[in-house]
């Protein structure tokens, strides 16, 4: 069948856009549910006073959320229709754009409370008690669903001019000066804090080794930085060229629509940062357990 898409002047075909992402869904479906698995089988026992502990567990929230959804991806991409309904569709959609800011922020809350225990000399930052971190998450997601969800069900895809069989084609939001306003406004606060991120690990990171010496990765302090440097490089490497992208991408919808769908999915390959995480650290629990 012809497809009579207003994508059809994109540079990539659809049949072969259809088939990269429903392969790099598939990759994230199955990675991101064993890496979700293997972090909930390591965090059990650990301390849960930790700040750190507290946004590991709604990172895995986070990604646990958004990764029901990639199945209905999966089976558009392969069938090509949507079959679930455009109120569900907006859902589905918007789910990808969550995802990423929910992470974001979490990535950032973590990574700030290793800084802030680093340059005061503290062992780690700990809520009081398991109730002050279970209100604190709590608030957050509140303050989420109550910021978030209305937007999504109110506005987000709602002057979209699709049919039924389509879904994710919401560029013509494009159109509105506010949106891209918006848009150009998270992409400069996102680029602005990620760099200074990375700008304040490089300088931890040197202090360490000058601090160290050599050989440096013997040392228990040094992979401690470098876990957030890893997290630090799944910022970027995910979420830049999406962002990146998308300057370009909002004056030209129409051509570029196919791109920017792969570049979003680049993404949520994010989820994937707990199962390279996870298995380096349950290879590490294997092996000290053998050698006793």
């Amino acid at each position: 069948m012809e497809d009579k898409s207003p994508n059809t002047t994109c540079l990539i075909e659809s049949s072969v856009a259809n088939a990269i992402l429903s392969t790099i869904y598939i990759v994230i479906f199955i990675g991101g549910t064993i890496g979700t698995f293997i972090t909930i089988f390591l965090i059990i026992g650990v301390n849960r006073l930790s700040v750190t502990t507290t946004s590991v567990v709604n990172l895995l929230v986070a990604h646990g959320l958004f990764l029901i959804t990639v199945p209905f991806r999966i089976e558009y991409y392969i069938q090509n229709k949507w079959k679930f309904g455009l109120p569900f569709c907006r859902l589905v959609s918007a789910m990808i754009h969550i995802h990423i800011y929910i992470t974001f922020i979490f990535y950032v809350v973590m990574l700030s409370m290793r800084y802030i225990s680093f340059f005061k000399q503290m062992d780690k930052i700990e809520f009081y008690r398991t109730f002050h971190s279970l209100v604190a998450s709590g608030a957050v997601w509140a303050l989420i669903c109550i910021l978030i969800l209305p937007l999504v069900f109110t506005k987000y895809g709602a002057t979209a001019s699709i049919n039924e069989t389509q879904c994710f084609q919401f560029q013509d939001e494009f159109q509105n000066q506010s949106v891209m306003t918006m848009n150009y406004i998270i992409i400069a606060v996102m680029f602005t804090v990620v760099c200074f991120l990375l700008a304040v690990q490089i300088f931890i990171i040197a202090k360490v080794m000058k601090k160290v010496g050599r050989p440096f990765f013997a040392h228990q302090e040094t992979w401690v930085h470098l876990k957030s440097l890893f997290f630090i490089l799944v910022m970027v490497t995910c979420f830049f060229p999406f962002h990146m992208f998308k300057i370009y991408y909002m004056k030209h919808t129409k051509e570029c629509f196919y791109y920017n769908e792969i570049c979003l999915s680049i993404t949520a390959l994010s989820c994937l940062d707990f199962l390279l995480f996870g298995l380096k650290t349950y290879y590490q629990k294997v092996t000290s357990n053998l050698s006793v």
